[in-house]
């Protein structure tokens, strides 16, 4: 169930200043926002998406507060019923029985399974696409419980997840690597060094969207302590700074002037950073694009224009929002619990944690970044960041010379 008095990652601009001073920070940033807001009458509505007029309060089943689901109701929660886990049983046992070509640690999967139907779920699939569908035009995430990772080896469990993304759309590459599945694990990476991806160490990660239309999380191991995931609504966050009378701060959100760095991950023919607004108005849809510490990170570049004072109140009030009791719901991950979530609406993070000794218990998830056909149209700056702005064919980290490879455990 919903446990809403754990305490969420940091998420101040600093990737290093995740401590319990700036959580006091954003608390004062909230009471610095309630102290500036300005009464507001009557508000501009608009929606739902689709329908969404720029600088309005968005009425929308991504709009939620975090007391919309703390009635003791989860409707959020699917799990899968015995023939949902047969047919993934079946179809795991079966590619594994027609060869999966392995290089080292490295499946092809892509190779093998090209499509729905060389991983058949017959029952199970079309409650996957329904999934899908209320992550675009719904709430904007789903937890589905019962994948039996405890009987399988990772590389079944990787089979699996690959199998299960192929129901929601296109699996795309997650690093300089190529990897389209990517493996959460704490494998001593350097926290020190600004450069490095979160992901890969056990510290906290703030509040971020992430590559690609949907991304989704597999739960194989959990931390001995900590490593909780926490999500808001993004489009909550916009309607909160208008119903606060922070127009301003909304006006500043979505001017084109917010460069992020790409942490040595450079397409080809790319600048080492790249700039996207953070609230994108387009077609009638109000798409969010965020990633804490990676504007800060992106000052490293001398031609880069340096925040300004206006700018950094906006950071300043968007994350404490974001991780405040109204908006952020918290999440315990068990092993065979998948996290989706539709990246254009929702935010999320995960809180630092303390490890097994033993490498093999190590908290562990499989990820996946998924861009379904027929999805929203996005405005022509995502093709900067994303390559393509074609539905079910953008998204993700795509570098020159690397080929697409899935790896069976993390490296």
């Amino acid at each position: 169930m919903l446990d809403q008095s754990q305490q969420p990652a940091d998420v101040g601009l600093s990737p290093l200043n995740l401590t319990q001073a700036s959580l006091a920070a954003d608390i004062g940033a909230l009471q610095r926002l309630a102290a500036k807001a300005q009464p507001v009458v009557s508000a501009e509505v608009s929606g739902p998406q689709g329908n969404v007029r720029p600088l309005t309060i968005v009425q929308d089943p991504s709009a939620w507060m975090a007391s919309d689901f703390t009635n003791g109701s989860a409707p959020f929660i699917y799990q899968l019923s015995e023939t949902d886990i047969l047919e993934l049983r079946t179809s795991v046992a079966a590619a594994l029985d027609q060869g999966v070509p392995q290089e080292g640690n490295l499946l092809k999967l892509h190779e093998k399974l090209i499509g729905e139907a060389d991983f058949p779920l017959p029952k199970l699939g079309p409650k996957l696409k329904a999934m899908r569908e209320n992550l675009r035009s719904g709430r904007g995430f789903q937890l589905i419980r019962g994948v039996p990772v405890h009987d399988w080896s990772n590389r079944e469990s990787v089979i699996a997840y690959f199998g299960i993304g192929l129901y929601l759309g296109k699996v795309n590459s997650q690093n300089r690597k190529g990897h389209l599945v990517g493996h959460i694990k704490d494998i001593g990476h350097d926290l020190s060094n600004p450069m490095t991806r979160l992901y890969a160490t056990n510290g906290a990660q703030p509040f971020h969207c992430d590559m690609s239309d949907i991304v989704g999380l597999l739960c194989l191991k959990r931390a001995k302590q900590g490593g909780d995931s926490s999500w808001s609504s993004a489009i909550s966050v916009h309607n909160e700074l208008l119903k606060r009378g922070r127009q301003d701060l909304v006006e500043e959100l979505a001017k084109d002037q917010w460069y992020l760095d790409r942490k040595g991950e450079i397409p080809a023919g790319k600048l080492p950073y790249y700039r996207i607004p953070i609230f994108n108005y387009h077609q009638g849809y109000l798409s969010v694009n965020y990633s804490a510490t990676y504007y800060e990170l992106a000052q490293r570049h001398p031609e880069v224009p340096r925040l300004t004072e206006k700018q950094k109140e906006a950071l300043s009030y968007f994350n404490a929002l974001a991780r405040s009791d109204d908006l952020r719901m918290d999440w315990t991950l068990q092993p065979g619990d998948i996290q989706l979530l539709y990246n254009h609406t929702m935010l999320h993070n995960r809180t630092a944690f303390t490890d097994h000794e033993d490498y093999n218990e190590r908290r562990h998830l499989l990820r996946l970044w998924v861009s379904p056909q027929g999805d929203r149209e996005l405005p022509e700056c995502y093709a900067d960041l994303w390559g393509s702005i074609t539905p079910g064919n953008r998204g993700g980290i795509i570098i020159p010379g690397e080929q697409p490879t899935v790896p069976i455990e993390a490296e």
